[in-house]
């Protein structure tokens, strides 16, 4: 039984399959739903309004846009959720994010937006793999 789950999004078309199995999780089971987007300060650099910077705060709007979306899928379910944006290294910040509220459960796409191999899993879903120490549903 699932109590608390997190759900990982970027906005590609794995992570919205993540997100479907995971609000159908949550439904089943009565669970909380914790989204999650990550803006990833690897890729982006932390705001101080240069064009990079603006960048940033562009694609942290856009991740808290996809977050919204989830949740009002989540309100269509009544399925309680709550979303959290944050910068970091992507697998770190899911990791303990998902220790902060001792999730039963991470779901992810198998790979997101900045992977260009379509057989392979992303690097951030492998990192999460191996190094969650909880279950992890990777939806393709």
């Amino acid at each position: 039984m699932h109590d608390t789950i997190v759900v990982v999004t970027d906005g590609s078309a794995h992570a919205n399959r993540a997100a479907t199995h995971a609000l159908e999780q949550a439904e089943q089971h009565g669970a909380e739903l914790d989204a999650v987007f990550v803006v990833d300060t690897d890729r982006h650099a932390e705001p101080a309004l240069s064009s990079i910077e603006l960048e940033t705060i562009e694609v942290e709007e856009w991740g808290n846009k996809e977050l919204t979306e989830i949740a009002e899928r989540g309100d269509g379910l009544d399925v309680e959720v709550t979303t959290r944006c944050c910068h970091g290294k992507p697998y770190v910040e899911i990791i303990s994010y998902a220790d902060e509220v001792d999730a039963d459960l991470i779901v992810l796409g198998y790979h997101g937006h900045s992977h260009s191999k379509g057989d392979q899993i992303g690097s951030v879903t492998d990192r999460v793999v191996q190094n969650a120490g909880r279950p992890v549903l990777v939806a393709t």
